[in-house]
């Protein structure tokens, strides 16, 4: 995998599938995107004769500078999402049927202020560069420990088997790097979550809140949940994003392909996240587990807890929260593209030899 395709695995904090445990249907659009404009990037400047490849740390900082702006950019709609997954947590059944986006925005103007739509979102910018790093060097030494363990030598054998190696070690390398960084994610949950009553005053009072309360592995709650999502999520991702790319560009070779790969990675998101919106939803409530001093609602772990929200609120209480996660993909992806181009013009005079 040449250097520029390898760009595509960590922009927007690597593999989509570490994304969808993070309740980001962005991310494989992102990927996606990124990964085939390199892609004929890299083709045209072979041609060409030019190398316009930037280095290890510019990729990882340009990826990462990227995916934080997206998210900042996308952040009220990231919160009005966690919010509405929660709901069910409450002791105020009967709201859950009054709940609507612009009856929430609302409330959170009046009640939290506008600055409010950004309630953790300085913890989430601060988890993209670790994030993207880890999921970036574990991706790399997977794919070569599968390389080495397969003993892809016969090239024909090879091209057989890359796709295969690119997908588990995608996988692997997104349940590592949403382990190493899993901490992060609750924080910013739980900061997100906090409505009029603040009990979390910050970043580090989480942290040295939950440590105290919990114990240190209450900084884990819902990892399962994380783990459970990345191997579907990037198997949803890549066939989608595969199939409706080809039939695109078979029935209309002419299309822009900027706006090919905009859109299938767009609607690939989609799909992966109305399938896996469900184990994100469960997450996220087990995240909220013992939060604040409350009681736990839930007490019989992960197939449990879809019992309860099934039983206590249909199966329609499992994708609560899922519009506003719809309505960031587009400019999500847009977003991350358009930044991480600048940001990649910008550091290509830098000397790259890491």
């Amino acid at each position: 995998m040449n250097m520029e395709a390898r760009v595509g695995v960590v922009v927007e904090g690597g593999q989509r599938a570490l994304n969808s445990a993070h309740g980001a249907v962005v991310d494989a659009g992102a990927r996606k995107f990124l990964q085939q404009q390199q892609q004929q990037q890299h083709e045209h400047s072979s041609k060409q004769g030019l190398n316009p490849q930037i280095g290890t740390v510019q990729q990882l900082l340009a990826g990462g500078i990227a995916g934080a702006f997206s998210k900042t950019c996308t952040a009220p709609l990231a919160r009005l999402t966690i919010l509405f997954q929660v709901q069910g947590m409450q002791s105020d059944v009967s709201a859950l049927s009054k709940a609507s986006i612009w009856r929430e925005a609302s409330r959170i103007i009046n009640e939290e202020g506008f600055k409010a739509f950004w309630k953790g979102n300085l913890v989430t910018t601060a988890h993209r560069l670790p994030y993207t790093a880890v999921n970036f060097y574990a991706y790399e030494r997977y794919k070569s420990f599968l390389q080495s363990a397969l003993c892809l030598e016969n090239q024909r054998v090879k091209a057989g088997a890359d796709l295969g190696v690119h997908f588990v070690g995608g996988g692997l390398a997104g349940m590592t790097a949403a382990s190493a960084t899993y901490p992060l994610d609750l924080v910013r949950t739980r900061l997100a979550a906090q409505r009029n009553t603040i009990y979390y005053r910050g970043i580090w009072h989480a942290f040295h809140t939950i440590c105290r309360e919990e114990g240190f592995f209450g900084l884990y709650k819902g990892l399962g949940a994380t783990l459970l999502g990345v191997g579907p999520s990037i198997a949803i991702s890549f066939s989608v994003y595969e199939s409706l790319r080809s039939y695109w560009q078979l029935q209309r070779p002419d299309d822009s392909t900027i706006m090919v790969s905009l859109a299938c990675g767009s609607l690939s998101g989609i799909a992966s996240s109305t399938a896996m919106f469900p184990v994100d939803l469960v997450r996220r409530r087990m995240q909220l587990e013992g939060a604040a001093g409350r009681a736990r609602v839930y007490k019989t772990g992960l197939a449990g807890t879809f019992r309860h929200i099934i039983h206590s609120e249909g199966l329609r209480g499992l994708y609560r929260g899922i519009l506003p996660e719809y309505y960031k993909v587009v400019p999500g992806v847009g977003i991350v593209f358009m930044t991480y181009e600048t940001l990649k013009m910008l550091l290509s005079s830098i000397p790259t030899g890491y």
